[in-house]
C-alpha cells in the first residue's frame, strides 16, 4: 500500500511538472499555427533563463519580424498600386493626345489653304475636341481627388454617337468607313469610357498597319434585341499566335513604347457596361476586334 501511495504520489507530481513545462510549448504551438500576416500576439515572458525563456523570446522575436515584413508588404503594395494608377492615368491621357494635336494641325492646315471651308470643319472638330478634352479633365480630377480612376456613370445614349466621336478625332489623318446604322441603337453604359475604348481600338489599329501598307480600318454595327456589336477591322499584320492569350493582360505591349495597359483597360470597361470585347486575326491580313454591348 505504501508502494502504490508512493506510486501515485509520484506520477501526480510527474505529471504536474509534465504540465507545467509542455504548457508553455502547447502554447507555442498554437499560435504558431494560427500566425498569419498581421495581428499576431506576443506570448509573455516566463521569467525563466532557460529553454523555455529562451523559446518564447525566439518566438515573440519571430511575430515582431513576421509584422515589420507584413508592414513593409503594406508599404510596398501602396506604391505598387500607385505606380499602377500613374501608369493607367499616362496612358488614358497620352492616347488621344497625338489625334488631338493632328486634327488642330489638320484645321490649321485647311485654314491656310481653304479659309473658306474652315466654317464647315470647324464644328464637328471642336465638338470632338471638346469630348475629348472632358474626358481627360474627368480622369485628371478622380486622380488627383480619390487617386484611381472615375468610376463608371453610366447612361443612355446612341452607340453610334460615342463610335462617331472616336471616329472624328482619328479620321483627318485616314480614312476611316463608318456608316451609322438606320435604326437607332441605344445602350447604358458610361459614354467617356466608351469613347476612350474605340480610342484605344482605332489607335491600335493604325498603329497595326505597317508604312509601306494603305491603311484601311472599317466599322460596323449590328444589332438585335439584346445585343449590339461593333466590329473593328484593320488591314495590319495580325496578332502573332504566341502573343495572343496576353493581349488583355495588363502590362503587355509588342510595341516599344506605351505601358501594355490599353486593351487590358478596354476589357475592365466594357465589363463594367456588361458586355464582353474579343478579336479575331490572321497573320499578315489584319485583325477585327469585337466590342458587345447589351442594348437598351
Amino acid at each position: 500500500m505504501v508502494s502504490v501511495f508512493l506510486l501515485l504520489i509520484t506520477g501526480s507530481a510527474a505529471m504536474l511538472l509534465a504540465n507545467q513545462l509542455t504548457a508553455p510549448l502547447l502554447q507555442i504551438s498554437e499560435h504558431l499555427r494560427t500566425m498569419k500576416i498581421g495581428g499576431n500576439q506576443y506570448l509573455p515572458n516566463p521569467g525563466k533563463d532557460d529553454e523555455i525563456g529562451a523559446l518564447v523570446a525566439a518566438y515573440n522575436a519571430a511575430v515582431q519580424q513576421v509584422e515589420a515584413s507584413a508592414e513593409q508588404l503594406r508599404l510596398t503594395e501602396r506604391e505598387k498600386a500607385w505606380r499602377e494608377m500613374a501608369k493607367q492615368v499616362a496612358h488614358e491621357i497620352k492616347n488621344p493626345l497625338t489625334p488631338m494635336k493632328l486634327s488642330i494641325q489638320y484645321l490649321l492646315h485647311a485654314y491656310r489653304q481653304q479659309p473658306e471651308k474652315i466654317g464647315q470643319l470647324l464644328p464637328n472638330a471642336a465638338q470632338t475636341l471638346t469630348e475629348q478634352i472632358d474626358g481627360l479633365a474627368q480622369i485628371a480630377t478622380a486622380f488627383s481627388h480619390f487617386a484611381q480612376m472615375p468610376a463608371a456613370e453610366n447612361e443612355r445614349f446612341l452607340l453610334a454617337e460615342a463610335i462617331q466621336a472616336s471616329v472624328g478625332l482619328f479620321s483627318p489623318q485616314i480614312g476611316i468607313a463608318f456608316v451609322p446604322p438606320e435604326e437607332p441603337v441605344w445602350v447604358v453604359a458610361d459614354k467617356k469610357q466608351v469613347v476612350r475604348v474605340f480610342n484605344n481600338l482605332l489607335n491600335n489599329a493604325m498603329q497595326a498597319i505597317p508604312q509601306e501598307r494603305a491603311p484601311t480600318i472599317s466599322i460596323s454595327m449590328t444589332h438585335d434585341a439584346h445585343w449590339a456589336t461593333v466590329r473593328v477591322t484593320d488591314n495590319g499584320l495580325g496578332i502573332p499566335d504566341s502573343v495572343r492569350d496576353k493581349v488583355f493582360s495588363p502590362n503587355f505591349t509588342t510595341k516599344s513604347s506605351g505601358m501594355g495597359l490599353g486593351l487590358a483597360m478596354c476589357k475592365n470597361m466594357i465589363q463594367q457596361a456588361g458586355g464582353r470585347i474579343y478579336f479575331e486575326t490572321e497573320q499578315g491580313m489584319g485583325t477585327t476586334f469585337f466590342v458587345e454591348l447589351p442594348t437598351n
